[in-house]
């Protein structure tokens, strides 16, 4: 027997919603063998109202990772949390030497729950180095306006732009993610591919319960890219995922409600067929 292989290079989540526990959770619901390589270690502060620590790993650590990974042989891989301009430089190189062709890019800016970036040049490296190569690239709203030098954006005319901007960098398709935050009566994402620009729909579900989405949906995309989808179709069976992901999501504490890896075979595959 087999597997298909995707690696994770992200951060640690301590609390399990997010960053690379999140990417092998979603990994393993897809049935794709999961391999990480640790960034950073990201802790919260119960005493401080769960404000993040962020412990950046050396990066000769992360290579000495990646190349355990890379000699077992992946099928695809994604990013998330890198957290520094040699970290980002150092997965550019290690893309380009393998000429690795199954690229998810999950641009991570900022922490659930913080609002400025973490860095501001690693957006930079990120939008240089990182877009150029991705076969997919995942920004949220906030995310997409950096890598796209626009203003905020709030419309799905301010998305088709940025996607626009973000795709003359190279990235061959352009998730941008805009789940419940627009105004809307739809979790609205849109999707360009450098000719089309498509509107992805599905219910808007009211709950604030929504961390490790933007991970898990990164990670899905990536396990179906390794089990041979197209792009679109990894797109379009992440954005069912993620949707059933938060539809039973979960309050975690007073701080943090994650999305529920399991819900998308145990609930979402089985309401389908029943119908």
């Amino acid at each position: 027997m087999t597997m298909k292989r995707a690696m994770t290079v992200a951060g640690s989540d301590s609390s399990g919603g997010a960053g690379l526990q999140a990417d092998l959770k979603t990994f393993q619901e897809f049935g794709v063998y999961g391999m990480s390589a640790l960034t950073t270690i990201v802790t919260m502060d119960p005493k401080n109202g769960w404000s993040h620590n962020v412990f950046p790993t050396p990066v000769e650590i992360l290579e000495a990772q990646i190349e355990t990974i890379l000699s077992i042989g992946i099928d695809a891989m994604k990013t998330g949390m890198l957290g520094s301009v040699e970290i980002i430089e150092l997965v550019a190189r290690k893309i380009d030497e393998l000429k690795l062709d199954k690229v998810v890019i999950d641009p991570v800016m900022v922490c659930k729950g913080e609002d400025e970036v973490l860095h501001p040049e690693t957006a930079v490296a990120l939008r240089e180095l990182l877009v150029p190569r991705a076969t997919v690239v995942t920004p949220n709203l906030f995310e997409a306006a950096q890598l796209a030098g626009t203003a905020p954006i709030k419309t799905i005319d301010d998305m088709r732009a940025a996607a626009e901007k973000i795709h003359a960098l190279g990235a061959k398709y352009v998730l941008i993610k805009g789940g419940n935050k627009l105004d809307l009566d739809k979790a609205i994402d849109l999707l360009y591919d450098g000719k089309e620009f498509e509107i992805l729909e599905s219910e808007k579900i009211e709950t604030t319960n929504t961390h490790g989405a933007g991970c898990s949906s990164s990670a899905a995309i990536a396990a179906q890219l390794a089990e041979g989808k197209s792009p679109r179709e990894a797109i379009l069976i992440a954005k069912d995922f993620i949707t059933e992901a938060v539809r039973h999501s979960w309050k975690m504490n007073d701080y943090v409600g994650p999305v529920n890896h399991g819900a998308y075979h145990k609930y979402g595959i089985a309401e389908k067929t029943q119908k």
